[in-house]
């Protein structure tokens, strides 16, 4: 690997500082517009997309080979697809369940992935949507402030971090803003939004929560109030979300991005607190793990891989049945410390139902096809049950099922 490599961080501190100087909002109630796509017409016609050929057979009675693939979460390239585009063979040949898109290409280090423009991305979401038989996840990382794939110089409008609305601590503001959010992922199509962020604000010197300022505060009630209105505010758009990153991450002192982040002497309970109480009311569409290493919870693995964090604690303890994403699964704190096969299994036995492979630190064309095979092939070895696959499958189901749903 190249040590000239633009890394996430890197990259996030260059438009985080480009952003920072529109963005001196948080003593201020003025409302940020919503932008559709009327709205924001493209500056030229666009060219028609590609066709893409709509995939034929029933939903039910998926084969096994289907349902491995509705368990997965690619990243891809390309800001226009066709048939012959990898990932529309994925989709129609793989059932893959679920893509996320990107702005900026990490391994390429270049500014074309998957965003150019409200219309192009629009289009590029409508095709991918008729290459499947099932509705897919289309995710998107939109939380606001630095962290957002939809940016002002690709003509979506401007939007305040976790941070900044914490600060202003106006439940009915958060609800507003993040109502616009909401409308400008349903214009295009997008159906999962990877946010809010529940991590509280515990280490203000937090190389990926605090220093990008994704959290709304270190109080598991305030966080827990503007986390609802923000999840509340999708639902009305026919958007989900997912909150990250259980079991907190907020304590860290390390970024999972680059490397082993252990929390063990810096997590508390009390880190659990706002996914608790947004499972209790009804409003955890689905919950993404972080990879932080905690030797209290799980002396061997990362909560990602760790069934005594997912299985016992979020869904024996916290009573969650609902969907669990993995973070990408090709960060350096997996990666570093596990092959390709025992982080998938490992994973699955913990309690994951989506591996996201953002293909986004490295770029590996045949992960999905690589990820079906193996998974596929611990089912038929008696390494992975069929009945602990079928019960993923149903989760990610029922979860497409609300996804028009108010």
């Amino acid at each position: 690997m190249s040590t000239h490599t633009l890394s996430r961080r890197d990259f996030l501190r260059m438009t985080g500082q480009g952003l920072a100087a529109t963005m001196v909002l948080a003593g201020c109630r003025a409302s940020l517009p919503g932008t559709s796509i009327e709205e924001t017409p493209p500056t030229d016609t666009p060219t028609p997309p590609p066709t893409v050929t709509p995939a034929q057979g029933p939903t039910s009675g998926a084969s096994l080979e289907i349902k491995i693939g509705q368990m997965l979460m690619i990243g891809f390239r390309g800001l226009e697809v066709n048939d012959d585009h990898l990932i529309v063979r994925d989709i129609r040949e793989r059932g893959l369940g679920g893509v996320v898109l990107f702005d900026y290409d990490v391994p390429g280090q270049s500014l074309v992935r998957n965003v150019e423009s409200p219309a192009q991305v629009q289009a590029l979401v409508g095709l991918l949507q008729a290459a499947s038989d099932i509705p897919l996840l289309v995710a998107i990382d939109h939380e606001g402030g630095v962290l957002t794939r939809l940016k002002e110089e690709h003509s979506f409008p401007p939007t305040l971090s976790h941070q900044a609305l914490g600060e202003i601590d106006d439940p009915a503001f958060t609800r507003e803003q993040t109502a616009a959010m909401a409308q400008t992922l349903a214009g295009l199509g997008i159906n999962l939004n990877l946010a809010p962020v529940v991590d509280l604000n515990l280490n203000p010197g937090n190389p990926i929560i605090a220093r990008y300022e994704r959290s709304f505060s270190a109080d598991p009630e305030a966080v827990t109030r503007h986390a609802i209105a923000f999840i509340e505010a999708h639902h009305e758009q026919g958007v989900r979300c997912a909150l990250k990153h259980f079991p907190g991450h907020g304590s860290s002192t390390g970024d999972t991005h680059e490397g082993w982040a252990d929390v063990t002497d810096t997590w508390s309970r009390l880190e659990l607190e706002p996914f608790a109480n947004i499972i209790e009311v009804g409003r955890a569409d689905a919950i993404m793990t972080a990879h932080v290493f905690n030797a209290k919870l799980d002396a061997d693995d990362p909560a990602t891989l760790s069934r005594p964090t997912i299985t016992t604690i979020l869904r024996e303890e916290l009573g969650y049945d609902g969907v669990v994403i993995s973070d990408d699964m090709q960060m350096a704190a997996i990666t570093d410390h596990y092959g390709f096969e025992a982080a998938v299994r490992k994973a699955i036995e913990a309690g994951v139902d989506i591996l996201a492979f953002a293909n986004n630190s490295v770029y590996e064309e045949d992960v999905a096809s690589r990820a079906v095979a193996l998974v596929k092939r611990l089912v038929e070895e008696g390494s992975i049950s069929e009945a602990r696959i079928d019960a993923s499958y149903r989760r990610i189901r029922r979860l497409k099922n609300r996804l028009t749903a108010t």
